[in-house]
């Protein structure tokens, strides 16, 4: 009966499991979907167009367009236009026919090393097939001949992946839990009556259980940077300030959502399951940590966008890894400074100034 009356448990007991089977039965895919890829082709002869028909009509690949400029292949990536770019050499229907082999180039992002080489098998096995196709014709058999080239991670280190989405991961855990806890156990204890009774306003409060955790979350980001830098080897690519402002909007982020949980309920455990289990597992599975965004259904893809994990580990990726400036990253960190303000100002509204 007690369980019944109370409508948070009642919630975590039965949401918490539901959900749990909806972000591991959909956000936990192994394929590659919607590969969005260019096509650079010097002569657009009739081998070149049936292979590229070839990539077109496949479920998994998205056109995009011709890529005009061969020396400006990385602009496509950095801009987040494309997946993947094939580049066929120069004469390669006479190279085909007469020479019986030709060469084609795939780039992808080698940033995420699982999709990339995921991407190049697909890519591999539609060349394939159109090998098999025109068999017939060709009797003595033609080979094309892939060449794949991973950029900004040609050695294909995980770590180049999983850095950037361990620390939003972490800070998610650290702000947001531990703000909230703190919080809420001082309603626990009865200290949050001295507090409120006291001449110190709202904002204040708030304010001073924020910058203990932003100052163990700057330590915690020293530390993760001098640990991938010195033992797995990821590299600082981009700009230390940049670098510094995004983690610094995102941690305010964090604390703000700790804030605003706090003010939703009464009990640290509570707390600590809607903090830790209610946000660890939509930033692990939903953020683009571990899984690309693209291949989840779209209502996963929906609910993703309102994560500031998954801004903030996007954007930390292009810094770090491929060491882009500010306008490559304006648009996760407008969005993230966006939600900043509104759960700055939720939680601002929310705080109860008076204890019942």
């Amino acid at each position: 009966m007690h369980i019944w009356r109370d409508k948070r448990t009642i919630l975590v007991v039965i949401g918490l499991p539901i959900m749990q089977m909806i972000l591991f039965g959909f956000a936990i895919s192994t394929e590659i979907r919607n590969v969005r890829f260019g096509v650079f082709a010097p002569q657009k002869d009739a081998v070149t167009l049936k292979l590229e028909e070839h990539f077109r009509n496949n479920y998994y690949f998205t056109y995009i367009e011709e890529i005009k400029d061969p020396n400006h292949y990385e602009d496509y990536f950095k801009r987040d236009i494309v997946d993947m770019i094939l580049v066929f050499e120069n004469n390669f229907e006479y190279k085909l026919i007469h020479q019986g082999k030709a060469n084609i180039q795939i780039l992808t992002d080698g940033i995420d090393p699982n999709s990339s080489t995921a991407i190049a098998n697909y890519s591999n096995q539609i060349i394939q097939k159109y090998l098999q196709e025109t068999a017939v014709q060709a009797p003595n058999g033609n080979i094309i001949i892939p060449q794949i080239k991973l950029l900004y991670n040609p050695q294909m280190k995980s770590a180049f992946n999983f850095v950037p989405g361990v620390m939003g991961l972490v800070l998610t855990i650290i702000c947001a839990m531990m703000t909230a806890v703190s919080i809420v156990r001082e309603k626990e204890r009865g200290s949050m009556e001295v507090l409120l009774v006291s001449p110190i306003k709202p904002i204040f409060i708030m304010i001073a259980k924020m910058l203990p955790y932003l100052v163990i979350s700057g330590v915690i980001m020293i530390l993760i940077i001098l640990l991938s830098i010195f033992m797995l080897g990821v590299p600082m690519a981009g700009s230390y300030v940049l670098f510094c402002f995004l983690s610094l909007i995102f941690v305010i982020s964090m604390l703000a959502m700790g804030l605003l949980i706090s003010t939703m309920v009464e009990n640290q455990v509570i707390a600590m399951l809607i903090s830790g289990m209610g946000l660890m597992m939509p930033t692990a599975l939903l953020s683009g940590m571990i899984f690309p965004v693209d291949n989840m259904p779209w209502i996963l893809r929906f609910i993703s966008f309102f994560l500031p994990a998954r801004w903030f580990i996007s954007a930390i990726r292009k810094v770090m890894i491929e060491g882009l400036e500010f306008m490559f990253i304006y648009k996760e960190l407008i969005i993230l400074c966006i939600m900043t303000i509104v759960l700055l100002i939720i939680s601002l509204k929310k705080f109860k100034i008076r204890l019942e």
